[in-house]
């Protein structure tokens, strides 16, 4: 018995000392990171309804406009180099893109604070700051405002979903790998064509889910293209 309460109290002391460190780890990438946010923003939009101000990085095209316009949502990590990137290419190709940071001012490459992050911002938050990104393309005169789709990544593409689901007033969603919704009578609210893209080994979100999404567009008579590429995992 007393061998036993040893290995118990060793193993809760194992438990303990490894949340410590997590939790210090969290804070210390915090601490050493508070400016990472600026070498990818260039754009600071105002907040609506009481909200903070939005940063986020805008990429415009070449020529006067009124532009297509896509509202490119980040993956768990926060806005970053990679976002900047697919704003800039996907502005090449004609689109007038605004990457905004919805983790207000968050942004890392360490998995535990990656996770923070989206565990401390809330659905509700995000929207709230989509809100204010929407407002501001609306007042732009080289933004085609009819035109506006979204695009997310991971914990961006369950984003832009659920901000479709939340403003009826988008032309499209693309989900890169994010976690879907199964429910046709959640799905009918969305206002326009759903674009999805997914990996057959991605372990977070298994193919049958996917499935279940694409029966669920289908019989909510939501135009959509849901694509598996097979034997290929989330990316990193």
């Amino acid at each position: 018995m007393k061998t036993a309460k040893r290995i118990l109290l060793g193993l809760l002391g194992l438990v303990m000392g490894f949340v410590i460190v997590l939790t210090g780890s969290v804070a210390i990438d915090f601490a050493i990171g508070g400016e990472r946010i600026n070498v990818v923003t260039n754009t600071t939009i105002p907040g609506q309804n009481g909200g903070p101000d939005v940063r986020a990085y805008v990429a415009t095209p070449p020529g006067d406009g009124p532009f297509p316009v896509v509202i490119m949502i980040h993956e768990f990590y926060g806005l970053n180099e990679s976002i900047v990137g697919k704003a800039e290419g996907l502005a090449q190709e004609g689109y007038l893109v605004i990457a905004p940071d919805t983790f207000r001012g968050s942004t890392t490459e360490w998995i535990p604070r990656a996770i923070y992050q989206v565990i401390t911002n809330k659905p509700e938050q995000v929207n709230q700051d989509l809100d204010s990104v929407y407002a501001w393309i609306e007042a732009q005169p080289h933004a085609a405002a009819d035109r506006v789709g979204i695009v997310g990544f991971c914990y961006g593409g369950r984003a832009s979903l659920s901000y479709s689901l939340y403003n009826d007033q988008l032309a499209a969603t693309v989900i890169f790998y994010g976690s879907p919704v199964t429910d046709p009578q959640v799905l009918r609210s969305l206002p326009g064509p759903v674009l999805g893209i997914f990996g057959g080994a991605d372990n977070s979100i298994p193919v049958e889910n996917v499935h279940a999404f694409e029966a669920a567009l289908n019989q909510a008579s939501i135009p959509n293209e849901i694509v598996i590429y097979e034997n290929q995992p989330q990316p990193s």
